[in-house]
């Protein structure tokens, strides 16, 4: 299984958060592949700086391929997406993250409800 880590999952896994279940643990683990959106460095990046996250946006970088995970960069073609997806829920980061799930196709793994409301491919923790 391929998955596409949330921003706050993210977050979660490599603070070692017990927010983060013993389930979503599980599955990241088993998945063949684990992505990390660079939209999600630059959601925490902005809540960083606004003073809502305390976290190290250099180690939350370099973490991504220390846990074994991969960027996904943000492309043309994910932007562009967000434009078909119904209006559901105004997180302009979590429409992107959405938008490349369906686009690459990943599975994104979430703890917020709303998102399962887009696509089969969100799986809620």
């Amino acid at each position: 299984m391929r998955l596409l880590l949330d921003t706050h999952v993210y977050l979660w896994s490599v603070m070692d958060d017990r927010k983060l279940t013993k389930a979503a643990r599980k599955l990241i683990l088993e998945a063949d592949e684990v992505y990390v959106s660079s939209a999600s460095i630059w959601e925490a990046s902005i809540k960083v700086g606004l003073g809502k996250l305390e976290a190290d946006v250099d180690m939350l970088v370099s973490e991504i391929e220390a846990s074994g995970f991969m960027e996904l960069p943000v492309r043309a073609v994910h932007a562009a997406l967000v434009r078909n997806l119904p209006d559901i829920h105004r997180d302009p980061f979590d429409r992107l993250l959405v938008a490349q799930a369906m686009s690459e196709p990943l599975r994104l793994v979430t703890s917020d409800g709303h998102l399962s409301k887009y696509t089969d491919l969100v799986i809620t923790v």
